[in-house]
């Protein structure tokens, strides 16, 4: 599976953050150039964070971002979920139902049911 850009750049945000002392409030440029990610597009990103709860934005001359405590013990899969939202998830869902072997399976069945279909259709009606 591939992450889009935004998840990405979410997942190295966070984990950078998450490796900064607890508190540590950090500018958004200080945090573009740790992750070497735009500025701007860090800045969407962030903002994504902030309303999943995961990072707190702060004001000011001495504003800038900080991680939620609790966002320490957030999973890859909670920061990707803030960033792409529960469609992603469903997907994976989805994705981890079916076996190999059961696909397999559906796959000789259909060109069983195929190989039938072009029989019934050669064979002249009487």
């Amino acid at each position: 599976m591939q992450l889009t850009r935004a998840a990405d750049y979410a997942v190295r945000v966070m984990i950078h953050m998450a490796g900064l002392p607890l508190g540590t409030t950090v500018r958004l440029r200080t945090l573009a150039l740790a992750v070497t990610v735009p500025e701007s597009f860090l800045a969407k990103v962030l903002q994504t964070l902030t309303r999943a709860g995961l990072v707190v934005s702060r004001r000011g001359p001495d504003g800038g971002f900080e991680l939620v405590p609790s966002s320490m013990q957030a999973s890859l899969l909670d920061v990707i979920d803030a960033i792409e939202g529960p469609a992603q998830i469903a997907m994976l869902t989805v994705l981890s139902r079916d076996t190999l072997g059961e696909l397999a399976l559906r796959v000789d069945r259909s060109k069983a049911a195929m190989s039938t279909i072009a029989v019934d259709a050669a064979t002249p009606v009487a």
